[in-house]
């Protein structure tokens, strides 16, 4: 049985592409489009070059095609992007321009509890009144759409100067984005740094933030590719580096220390949080059960003149609230919730005291020969 260019095109109308949040046929995407039989060839080209989606894009189409003509049709997909043309002359436009503050939440190793701390941050942040957004910037394991209660949500796109720009998922009074919200859940991102990265700056780059006080940046766990480009992407003002009180978890926080401290990236460390600092049983709200050792950041912040900006216990609800989507610093008068929130008037004060005495970051550029450095 032969098939129609019409019928291929229409079958091609049911696939989406994830960040323009339509089809590809409406979006003329598809391209060259040849029809003889079941042999079937077209040329799918990207609003950029090395998009992300275009592995799972081009399985898409074929899984699409097959469903029409059948397991024997000989599909033929090429690919091809745009190329944009930077803008003659004038500086660069600065990323983030209308964002106040950029914190950067970091761990040395996966397990700690990093994203419960960014997500919890930011809602005790918003709380106070301050405008906050958190972008999930952990690639290849995000959690911040399932940790808000935003499976379900899309981010919206609109057309801004003949832009496709991403309106941000928001809920409990912050703004937040995540690759978790374009692909499916269930799904394992098998990506290339590259692929990754590239994802991560449209993530940033792409979107209306707005005017905010705050962005919380939830780093992936170690010292990698991702930490590097957001340091080359935007101007962070602080790091911070989350620990649980046992000695291996503190050796690898060390290396985040070591990261961030390094001269050709120096981006100040705002402190030191102390997850997981001791077990209180519901039922028992006034004993502490130090499962992780006692104070091992604590005493790593003294040795390091860095600033301990809170310690926060493990209780069954802080589990729960993760699960649930409903943050532990929803209720300021629950154990963790008192916790984050005083963690949040940390935060602040280490900021201020951070831009009363510093210069602002700037981001870091690679020279090829000598490695990094800043401008």
């Amino acid at each position: 049985m032969s098939y129609t260019r019409e019928q291929i095109l229409e079958t091609l109308g049911k696939v989406r592409y994830p960040e323009k949040n339509s089809d590809i046929v409406s979006l003329n995407m598809v391209s060259d489009l040849l029809v003889e039989g079941k042999k079937i060839s077209f040329t799918l080209i990207f609003p950029n070059t090395n998009s992300p989606f275009e592995k799972s894009l081009v399985k898409a189409c074929e899984a699409t095609i097959k469903a029409l003509a059948g397991a024997d049709a000989e599909i033929n997909i090429k690919t091809a992007g745009k190329v944009a043309v930077a803008p003659m002359g004038g500086e660069p436009e600065k990323p983030l321009k209308t964002v106040k503050n950029i914190i950067a939440v970091a761990s040395g190793k996966g397990g700690v509890g990093k994203s419960t701390v960014s997500v919890n941050l930011a809602v005790a942040l918003a709380k106070t009144g301050a405008k906050v957004a958190i972008l999930d910037a952990d690639i290849y394991g995000p959690s911040i759409p399932k940790m808000f209660k935003a499976e379900d949500m899309r981010p919206g796109i609109e057309k801004i100067n003949g832009k496709d720009t991403i309106i941000p998922v928001e809920n409990y009074g912050v703004k937040m984005l995540s690759i978790g919200f374009f692909v499916n859940p269930e799904d394992a991102l098998i990506w290339r740094g590259s692929m990754a990265t590239n994802a991560l700056k449209q993530l940033i780059n792409d979107a209306q933030w707005g005017d905010l006080d705050f962005m919380i940046l939830d780093l992936p766990p170690g010292t990698g590719d991702i930490h590097l480009t957001m340091v080359q992407t935007i101007p962070v003002t602080g790091a911070i580096i989350v620990s649980t009180p046992q000695d291996v978890a503190i050796a690898d926080a060390i290396k985040g220390i070591s990261m961030f401290k390094n001269e050709t990236i120096n981006v100040p460390l705002l402190g030191f949080v102390e997850n997981m600092s001791w077990f209180t049983p519901e039922e028992l709200p006034d004993n502490k059960y130090y499962l992780f050792g006692k104070e091992g950041v604590k005493k790593l912040a003294e040795e390091r003149n860095i600033r301990l900006l809170g310690q926060i216990p493990i209780v069954q609800s802080i589990r729960e609230g993760g699960d649930n989507g409903e943050p532990a610093a929803l209720d300021e008068n629950s154990v963790t919730g008192k916790a984050f929130k005083d963690l949040a008037a940390n935060v602040v004060e280490a900021v201020e005291l951070r831009n009363a005495t510093m210069e602002e970051t700037t981001k870091v550029e690679i020279d090829p020969n000598a490695g990094c450095s800043t401008h």
